[in-house]
């Protein structure tokens, strides 16, 4: 994904129906800095350099791409190393024993502070009076409750799932479900 696909797709939602005659606040953007640290398999000693993968140079070019786009705030969480796990499909062959190699071992890593932000933005242009709309673009239905909140604070809270499958709270505390 690139910045361009993110402005696109904020314009084509800007002319729907329901929002064409509505002021554009802001657009906020959350995602996670890239993990740039190193870390040693325990089982090989290999270094793992997070760093030089190209995932972080793809999200870098994305970022630098969306600080150009008007009205867009980039809110970023941060990676978090947990150690190792076990790839899943070791623990799906029934047996009393089990050989683990370094090949099995996958690195454990947990996104922090997105989710938060995401609701103490939502929480804070409700409470603000800043919005009227707030078009969530999201799956996770961890959000039910900061959507609840808004709602309840008088904004139209309109659900851009991008074509994923949600979970039918999603629905049920969104006033516009875009498909």
């Amino acid at each position: 994904m690139q910045a361009l696909d993110i402005q696109s797709f904020v314009d084509d939602l800007k002319t729907h129906k329901l929002l064409v005659d509505s002021n554009l606040y802001r657009i906020y953007y959350y995602d996670s800095q890239p993990l740039k640290i190193s870390e040693k398999n325990p089982l090989s000693q290999e270094i793992l350099d997070f760093g030089s993968h190209p995932v972080v140079q793809t999200a870098e070019a994305l970022f630098k791409g969306l600080k150009n786009i008007p009205f867009l705030a980039l809110r970023l969480g941060e990676l978090s190393f947990n150690g190792w796990d076990l790839k899943p499909r070791l623990l799906k062959t029934p047996s009393s024993s089990l050989t683990i190699n370094h090949e099995d071992l996958r690195p454990s890593i947990t996104q922090k502070g997105v989710d938060m932000r995401i609701g103490m933005d939502m929480a804070a242009l409700s409470l603000k009076k800043q919005v009227d709309i707030i078009v969530l673009v999201t799956g996770d239905s961890d959000f039910v409750p900061a959507m609840k909140f808004v709602r309840r604070e008088g904004i139209n809270l309109f659900l851009a799932t991008l074509g994923h499958k949600v979970k039918e709270p999603m629905i049920e505390h969104s006033d516009y479900l875009f498909n």
